[in-house]
């Protein structure tokens, strides 16, 4: 699956796509849960998020709700992975799960439950 790509696109991917999908899970999290909540995976998002929260507070509008800010960052990493990782790499087009990390993930999840024979 990822063959295709050189080392250095994999590692960016991973790490851009890790911070996105946690900046998502915070969103969604935050949507049922109050940020102080004491339910662990909710501590480990606002722990793992505030950081990159932080660095992105100067271009963060003042209008956002607090709750909408994760997805809004969120959207800063999905930009940089659909449009400028292509464009550093010279690709004209990307397709359905081009990305390493979720295309692995669902070959993973293909795999598992039988779509491909080995």
């Amino acid at each position: 699956m990822i063959e295709g790509f050189p080392i250095w696109v994999i590692i960016t991917d991973y790490l851009l796509g890790v911070v996105m999908w946690t900046l998502i899970g915070r969103f969604a999290m935050g949507i049922f849960l109050p940020e102080d909540s004491n339910f662990f995976f909710m501590r480990f998002f606002v722990r793992s998020t505030n950081p990159v929260l932080k660095i992105f507070s100067p271009i963060t509008p003042s209008f956002l709700i607090q709750p909408v800010i994760p997805i809004y960052v969120a959207w800063f990493f999905f930009m940089v992975r659909f449009y400028l990782m292509p464009w550093l790499m010279d690709y004209t087009v990307m397709g359905m799960l081009s990305f390493p990390l979720e295309s692995e993930f669902a070959y993973g999840v293909a795999k598992m439950i039988g779509f491909f024979a080995n």
